[in-house]
């Protein structure tokens, strides 16, 4: 048997970034009992079989009723290849206008294999050679530092505060890229309760931004996974775009069902001789996915059409829920870590995630002790910052769990850390 080594493979296979999605299922196997305060994953209370068949009758009916097709032509859209740029673009839009504001044209609209296909798309297009770099803010999402890896596209980091990305250190990273000879192309953002921080960017932050990249000539690509799932609504940065500089990067994993793995990405520049970016990104698609399962995109406009076209609507549970348990799990590291100097964490409005910030080193040692001996689990913030940050941080997910699992999760972690305390 032929015998390979990593030597010989692409770069990004020895980069550990790449493994560091793996790591948390793997322990979750290895200990199923503990109590998983890591996985930004969706509420499952509400999951139920039989809503796949509600969705996909109601799109069905959808196609019948208001695009006049027989029963044939229904059966075939199911079944067969699928329009690259996707089925439910019209529908995609739809929503975007009545949940977001946000007008734009079917066309525009790229529906993909989750968003993580959607980023890798848009930076397949945008690395032309070695002088192409993209920044991001330090931490951000390990999928953002994964598809950046396979794409050979540089990432340059971008402080990150309270308030989001540090406007003036994207100023600073665009000067020296200059002075370099780099070209930056891109500027990644998640303005609304970011992964892994938590933390969003305020009205003056987000339309200065938009300032900085159109004074630049760059693009911001907004990745909005977490929206919704506030107690006040800002704007998106693609709202707020008068300038065609923001390409919108969309996801149903958390807002319609992670398991139908459908996304989207919003790319409506206009390029010299080329028509939409949408179109060159499909272009890329149908050498990549083919295809993104019509089966799949019939679930996802199911569940729109049954709620209006908003997935404020369709999600508002689920947005209780995650209130409640961001709230209560603040409450409950107040209780824990009150008066234990040293030890701080970050206030979220929304979304699913909160940083906590210890006076010690957190690795992958210690989640793999804190998933043996304390049963409970969370991410360390090092994987958000490529190994080269956050080493006394680490992450917490609220979203999957009940008010009595994290009454107990804060404890077990209270354990855990007084331990570690001098």
């Amino acid at each position: 048997m032929a015998e390979l080594s990593t030597e010989t493979l692409h770069g990004s296979l020895a980069d550990p970034a790449i493994s560091s999605m793996n790591l948390l299922n793997e322990l979750i196997g290895e200990y199923p009992r503990a109590i998983s305060m890591a996985a930004g994953r969706p509420y499952e209370e509400f999951f139920d079989v039989r809503l796949v068949h509600q969705y996909i009758e109601a799109y069905c009916d959808h196609l019948r009723r208001d695009r006049k097709l027989d029963e044939a032509e229904v059966t075939r859209l199911l079944f067969q290849y699928g329009a690259t740029k996707g089925i439910i673009s019209d529908l995609i839009a739809r929503n975007l206008a009545e949940d977001e504001n946000i007008d734009v044209t079917p066309e525009s609209v790229v529906v993909t294999v989750g968003c993580q296909e959607a980023l890798f798309l848009v930076l397949r297009a945008l690395r032309a050679d070695d002088r192409d770099v993209l920044l991001a803010p330090a931490p951000t999402y390990v999928g953002l530092t994964g598809a950046a890896l396979i794409t050979d596209t540089p990432v340059w980091p971008v402080r990150s505060t309270e308030n989001g990305i540090d406007l003036d250190d994207l100023a600073h990273q665009l000067k020296l890229a200059g002075e370099a000879g780099k070209r930056v192309r891109a500027c990644y953002v998640t303005p609304d309760f970011a992964n892994p921080t938590g933390t969003s960017m305020d009205l003056p932050a987000r339309r200065r931004l938009l300032e900085v990249a159109k004074a630049h000539g760059i693009l911001l690509l907004e990745d909005n996974a977490y929206g919704l799932f506030g107690a006040d609504r800002l704007p998106s940065l693609k709202a707020l775009d008068d300038s065609g500089t923001v390409v919108y990067l969309g996801s149903f994993a958390k807002t319609g069902m992670p398991g139908a793995r459908v996304g989207y990405v919003v790319a409506d520049q206009h390029v010299a001789g080329g028509g939409l970016l949408a179109d060159l990104l499909s272009k890329l698609k149908g050498m990549l996915t083919v295809n993104t399962s019509p089966i799949a995109q019939a679930v996802i406009a199911g569940k729109l059409l049954l709620n209006d076209l908003s997935l404020t609507k369709a999600n508002a549970r689920e947005t209780a829920i995650y209130q409640r348990n961001l709230h209560l799990t603040l409450d409950a590291l107040a209780r824990a870590f009150g008066s234990c100097p040293g030890i701080t964490w970050n206030t979220p409005t929304g979304g699913f995630f909160i940083t906590v910030t210890v006076p010690f080193v957190v690795d992958d040692a210690l989640l793999a002790h804190a998933a043996r001996d304390h049963g409970v689990l969370f991410t360390p913030m090092h994987h958000f910052y490529g190994g080269k940050g956050g080493f006394n941080q680490l992450r917490l997910s609220i979203s999957l769990l009940t008010p009595e699992l994290i009454d107990e999760g804060v404890s077990r972690l209270a354990a855990l850390i007084t331990g570690r305390l001098p």
